[in-house]
């Protein structure tokens, strides 16, 4: 399956000033997989070696972390020679051996000719709660998210309909009714299916969703047992309530995320290292409240206001155990729940853009569900599950701050009016 990295792995191989490069993402996103299918294609050989699956690396490691020394230990353990330039070197589960990654410092001083590549599912939480010596200005990093909505049409084989949406996008011209149709019952099936390669691939093959759900309830029980694998014993417990409360705060009108609803007298200081875990494994994403709409926007976000989102939207529907055609008809049932999840499905899809997002809020109650920084312009997003896109914040919002325009995310076809670009639900990743 076609997944973007590869482009952003063939740059960093070419480029002059490569360093080592450190993949991360959450568990199941694919970077294994994409390392591995990228060094097959792109070296004469490739020098795989997993912390997890081989316990006994990490020796190699605590004797010494010079390339001189390790790399003929390393090729010894491969079974093949490690050469500069025709060989991809591959650490997986990273987290599992610091020394390993304190190595890459020395690497890229003493042996910058080898290309080295290291993944990782909780690279930020080992980082972060671990007394890592992290070698700062010595990598590369990378995030991988799950699959677009443009990866899995194009795993699904609609090359021609991507194609035909990225048009429409740039020239704000609607798509055929008939195609647009097509694609709003996708953007449903993206919901039920999710970004998680292996469920896509699973769907493409056999079109079964309770295939599907099966592996995503399995994927839903490994991010269950890294939280009590890899977190401290006291926030086990609270990692889990969190986790399992975002769902229900995304079914609320207003999605600010709130610890008095975790549990009765709930407190940042009970349960802001829970949310912090969450964050750095790559399984949520927080979007901060910003008070003034003014670069740098960082500078003006509240850090008491919040809302999460989950990374993939078929683990979201897993979670909450929605049937498949209850959301692929968007039934009547589902009212209080459609608003949030299609915010969390336009939060995934900026995120893999690479968008930092925040929302606004004004004195009187307006919200614009994201704004983002686009192309240099400050550019509000509103988000509506349905067709029905009258937007009174936004109108409060283009009224107070003036931007270039606004975007409308709905399922509404595509157009430009007022100052306010169109875009339909299934064309996110357009943005």
């Amino acid at each position: 399956m076609y997944r973007k990295i590869t482009a952003f792995l063939e740059a960093w191989k070419e480029s002059p000033h490569r360093k080592p490069l450190i993949l991360q993402g959450a568990r199941q996103v694919g970077k294994t997989y994409s390392i591995l299918e990228f060094g097959r294609t792109h070296y004469e050989n490739v020098a795989y070696f997993n912390f997890e699956t081989n316990p006994k690396l990490n020796e190699t490691f605590d004797e010494n972390i010079s390339p001189d020394y390790l790399i003929p230990i390393l090729s010894h353990i491969a079974g093949q020679t490690i050469v500069r330039e025709k060989t991809l070197i591959v650490f997986d589960e990273v987290q599992l051996c610091e020394r390993a990654l304190t190595s890459l410092k020395y690497f890229c001083e003493n042996a910058p000719d080898y290309h080295v590549i290291v993944a990782g599912s909780l690279l930020g939480v080992a980082v972060n709660r671990a007394k890592f010596s992290f070698p700062v200005g010595r990598v590369d990093m990378k995030t991988l998210y799950p699959m677009d909505i443009e990866e899995f049409l194009l795993a699904l084989g609609e090359d021609a309909l991507v194609k035909r949406i990225q048009k429409c996008f740039h020239s704000d011209t609607p798509m055929p009714s008939a195609m647009h149709d097509t694609a709003m019952q996708f953007y449903r099936q993206y919901l039920v299916i999710g970004g998680m390669p292996e469920c896509v691939s699973q769907f493409a093959e056999t079109k079964d969703y309770i295939l599907v759900r099966h592996t995503q309830d399995t994927i839903l029980a490994s991010y269950l047992n890294d939280m009590s694998k890899y977190n401290n014993l006291n926030e086990i417990k609270k990692t889990r309530l969190a986790y399992d409360n975002i769902t229900v705060q995304l079914s609320r009108k207003n999605t600010r995320f709130q610890y008095k609803l975790i549990k009765k007298g709930g407190r940042a200081s009970e349960f802001e290292n829970a949310i912090e875990w969450l964050t750095l494994s790559g399984i949520v994403s927080q979007v901060y409240k910003v008070e003034q709409i003014k670069k740098p926007v960082e500078n003006y976000r509240d850090i008491d206001a919040f809302k999460i989102y989950v990374s993939d939207l078929g683990l979201l529907c897993a979670k909450k155990d929605l049937a498949a055609n209850d959301v692929l008809c968007m039934v009547e049932e589902l009212s209080d729940f459609k608003g949030g999840m299609a915010e969390n499905y336009v939060e995934v899809q900026l995120c893999i853009n690479g968008y930092k997002t925040y929302y606004w809020e004004s004195e009187r109650g307006a919200e614009i569900d994201f704004v983002i920084q686009r192309d240099g312009q400050l550019i509000p997003i509103e988000v509506k599950s349905a067709d029905n896109t009258r937007a009174k914040s936004l109108k409060v919002y283009i009224e107070t701050y003036k931007p270039a325009y606004a975007i409308k995310l709905s399922a509404k076809n595509f157009g430009f009016e007022d100052g306010k670009k169109t875009v339909p639900l299934y064309a996110a990743f357009c943005i």
